[in-house]
C-alpha cells in the first residue's frame, strides 16, 4: 500500500511539473523555437499556442494532410474544452473549501455531488437548471458568421468586445496564448483530481479528499 502511494505520489509530481511549465510558457511571448525538420515544414508551426518548450506537439502526426478548415475545427475543440476544464478546476476546488450556494450545506463536495443531487427532488430539479444552462451556454457561445470573429473561440459576435479590438496584434497573441496554456493545464488539472479522488489519494492541502 506505501508503494502505490508513493507511486502515485511521484506520478502527480510529474503530472503537476508539466501543467507548471505549460502555464508559465503561456506567459511568455509566444516565439518560436527548433523543432524536428517534419514539424517545421508543417503548414501550423506558427500558429497560436506552438512555443516554448515543445514547439509544434504533433508526436502522432495527426496534423498531416488536414487543411485549415480541419485545423480550426481542432483548434476550436481545443479551446471550448480548456475553458470547460478551467470552470470544472474553479469548481470543483471551490466545494473542496467548503463553499455552497445556500440551502446546499449538505451536498458533498467532488463526484459524490452528483448523486446526492439526483437523490432528492431538489436536487433533480438542480441537476435539471444544470442540464438547461449547458445547452444554452452551447447555444449563445458560437461564432455567428459576418458578425468579425477573429479567430476559433472568438465569440465576440459584434456584441461583447472588453476593449479586445483596442489592443495590439502582439498583445492579443500572447492573450491567446495564456488563454490556450492555461486550459491545456486546467484539463491536466481536473483529470488528475478526479482520479486521484477516484481512488483514494488526496493531493489537496492538509491530506483532504473530496467525495469522502
Amino acid at each position: 500500500r506505501r508503494h502505490l502511494f508513493t507511486t502515485m505520489m511521484m506520478k502527480t509530481a510529474a503530472v503537476f511539473a508539466t501543467t507548471l511549465l505549460a502555464s508559465a510558457a503561456a506567459f511568455a511571448p509566444a516565439s518560436q523555437t527548433a523543432a524536428p525538420t517534419a514539424l517545421c515544414e508543417s503548414p501550423y508551426s506558427n500558429e497560436v499556442g506552438v512555443q516554448a518548450p515543445t514547439g509544434l506537439f504533433d508526436p502522432f502526426g495527426l496534423l498531416e494532410g488536414v487543411p485549415q478548415e480541419g485545423f480550426d475545427k481542432l483548434r476550436y475543440i481545443e479551446l471550448k474544452h480548456g475553458r470547460v476544464a478551467m470552470l470544472a478546476v474553479v469548481g470543483y476546488l471551490t466545494t473542496a473549501a467548503g463553499i455552497r450556494f445556500p440551502g446546499a450545506g449538505d451536498v458533498p463536495d467532488g463526484l459524490k455531488a452528483f448523486s446526492a443531487l439526483a437523490a432528492t427532488e431538489d436536487g433533480k430539479n438542480v441537476l435539471l437548471q444544470m442540464t438547461a444552462f449547458f445547452a444554452l451556454a452551447e447555444i449563445v457561445n458560437r461564432d455567428i458568421p459576418g458578425t468579425g470573429n477573429e479567430f476559433p473561440g472568438d465569440f465576440r459576435n459584434g456584441a461583447i468586445d472588453y476593449g479586445w479590438a483596442n489592443l495590439s496584434d502582439e498583445t492579443k497573441l500572447q492573450k491567446r496564448a495564456i488563454e490556450l496554456n492555461n486550459g491545456r493545464a486546467a484539463q491536466m488539472g481536473i483529470l488528475g483530481l478526479v482520479i486521484h479522488e477516484s481512488i483514494g489519494v488526496s493531493i489537496l492541502p492538509g491530506g483532504y479528499l473530496p467525495g469522502q
